[in-house]
């Protein structure tokens, strides 16, 4: 009785071990893919996915939970000649996926709290006109 109780033991904690071992080999994995990041996931740039328009002088880019002022700079006018093509009116919001630096607006300035300064355009898609509600103004 004793052996068998013995045999049952010494079982037990061999199951016990394989396990933490595995365990142990899943954290070294996690940390070893942070260490093989790729030069793009590296370098303090943001993917942003969402809707973009630029009208009277103000550029903005709402995504699926944000607002963000976009920065008038070179890259933002690249964006803006890309998303004419595909709109049908000066109103339409073009979805795009760009990356970027992301940073707070200034105290003195007004706007949306955060602002986006565009450093790669990776896609503009045409709008889809069922997809979304449109407000036009004109006259009766």
């Amino acid at each position: 009785m004793k052996k068998l109780f013995f045999i049952a033991l010494t079982l037990t904690a061999l199951i016990s071990c394989k396990n933490d071992a595995k365990s142990e080999q899943k954290e070294g994995t996690i940390s070893s893919d942070i260490d093989e990041r790729t030069e793009k996931q590296s370098d303090g740039l943001t993917l942003l996915k969402g809707e973009f328009i630029y009208y009277a002088d103000a550029a903005v880019l709402q995504t699926h939970n944000e607002m963000y002022a976009v920065i008038i700079d070179e890259k933002m006018h690249e964006l803006n000649k890309q998303a004419i093509k595909l709109k049908t009116a000066d109103t339409d919001m073009v979805p795009v996926e760009i990356r970027g630096i992301i940073t707070p607006k200034p105290k003195n300035e007004e706007g949306w709290p955060l602002r986006v300064e565009i450093k790669e355009i990776l896609k503009v898609s045409k709008p889809n006109p069922e997809g979304g509600e449109m407000i036009t103004i004109g006259k009766d």
